[in-house]
């Protein structure tokens, strides 16, 4: 019966010999990753220390092939060599492997870092995941992607036999019914922020605005969302070289997004959030009117954005996010740059078709759009005529 090989990167028993020269020489039988079996051997003055030098060998010859994956290894380690594949895969914009880093260092590992592979099991995760959803459903969505992510790696190193997140119970989402603005709601929205802009007291002050001047280009800002249907990020990453007023329709393409990374503050990313939201848009008249002032009044900046922060740099999103909430005031509190998005997939969806406000928004299908950005109707359409016809 032929002998059972070893065991990839483990070795056989060790000899020792004395050599005429005195020494000792401890040897083995040991299979490298390729599946050969080749000696290794190493040299002391004496049998015990010749077979040190051998385990030693071996030892750095497995570790030079670099860390490798078992059941045994700690979750926080299988974190950080998951969160390492992801950079040098590049498929994962830096910004969500930014916000993967910190919910593992902040949340998974604190809680699981301790584990084994072997001990994560599916009732494990289960209850750790069931407990994230109470508060943050849409946290508790992203650490389970993150999560199939690790222990999948694991899986694919044969540390385990199959991922666990597999089969765990679903997270239920806190789905908010999509309101988009009215035109009514538009025109005192407008004007709300234009008062505000201006200095005029607001909300019962008694005189106008003292202390630090409010944010300029907020109403700019909502014109150009309410004409194109973009994102926040991808608003303060149009550049003038991105806008063709002279073309028959104007038009505008999208081609990146503003983000913060964890220890190197904004940047505009060339890739939008999907593959689908790098596009060319049509701009109706408003939108050209308000473009064409901004480029009369604009003041060059290094980045050639067009709604830069007040210094002349890169604007934050989430200072704009916030002096939007000054300008809008409490009776337009609900409302957030995504309802201008929400806005414009809601007339387009009523007035021509989903696909055609899917297109708009950026999103490869209609069922994000259809989901998440179009209001509802609160009334059915009039089919009056054609139920009619069941009446006999």
């Amino acid at each position: 019966m032929p002998r059972k090989p070893l065991e990839i990167e483990t070795y056989g028993s060790i000899k020792t010999t004395r050599q005429p020269s005195g020494k000792w020489r401890a040897s083995a039988r040991f299979r490298d990753l390729d599946g050969q079996t080749r000696t290794v051997q190493a040299f002391g003055v004496s049998s015990n220390e010749a077979e040190r030098r051998l385990k030693r060998a071996v030892q750095e010859r497995v570790s030079s092939t670099g860390e490798d994956i078992t059941r045994d290894m700690k979750l926080e380690a299988l974190g950080e060599m998951w969160l390492d594949e992801l950079i040098v895969d590049g498929k994962v914009t830096a910004q969500t492997v930014g916000q993967y880093r910190f919910d593992v260092e902040k949340t998974i590992k604190p809680a699981l870092g301790g584990l084994r592979v072997f001990e994560c099991t599916t009732s494990r995760m289960d209850r750790f995941l069931k407990e994230q959803s109470k508060g943050t459903p849409a946290k508790a969505k992203r650490l389970k992607v993150i999560l199939s992510g690790m222990l999948g790696m694991a899986v694919r190193h044969d540390a385990m036999a199959s991922n666990p997140i597999r089969e765990v119970a679903g997270i239920a989402s806190s789905h908010k019914e999509v309101r988009a603005i009215t035109l009514d709601e538009l025109k005192a929205l407008r004007e709300r922020v234009r008062l505000w802009e201006s200095g005029a007291p607001m909300d019962g002050e008694s005189g106008r605005h003292v202390g630090r001047p409010r944010a300029k280009g907020i109403l700019d800002a909502m014109n150009v969302m309410l004409a194109t249907g973009t994102r926040v990020g991808e608003l303060l990453a149009i550049r003038w070289c991105d806008i063709d007023l002279s073309a028959t329709p104007p038009r505008l393409t999208i081609t990146g997004t503003i983000v913060r990374l964890p220890g190197e503050g904004l940047r505009r990313q060339t890739r939008t959030k999907t593959a689908s939201g790098h596009r060319t848009v049509l701009l109706p008249c408003f939108a050209v009117e308000t473009l064409m002032r901004l480029q009369l009044e604009a003041l060059p900046n290094p980045y050639d954005v067009v709604f830069p922060s007040s210094s002349g740099t890169l604007r934050d999103p989430h200072n704009f996010r916030r002096q939007l909430r000054d300008a809008r005031g409490d009776q337009f509190a609900w409302v957030t740059p995504h309802s201008f998005r929400r806005t414009v997939a809601t007339l387009i969806d009523r007035e021509t078709s989903t696909e055609q406000a899917a297109a708009q928004l950026g999103h490869s299908g209609t069922a994000v759009t259809t989901r998440h950005y179009i209001e509802k109707a609160a009334e059915a359409p009039d089919l009056t005529q054609v139920l009619d016809r069941l009446g006999g």
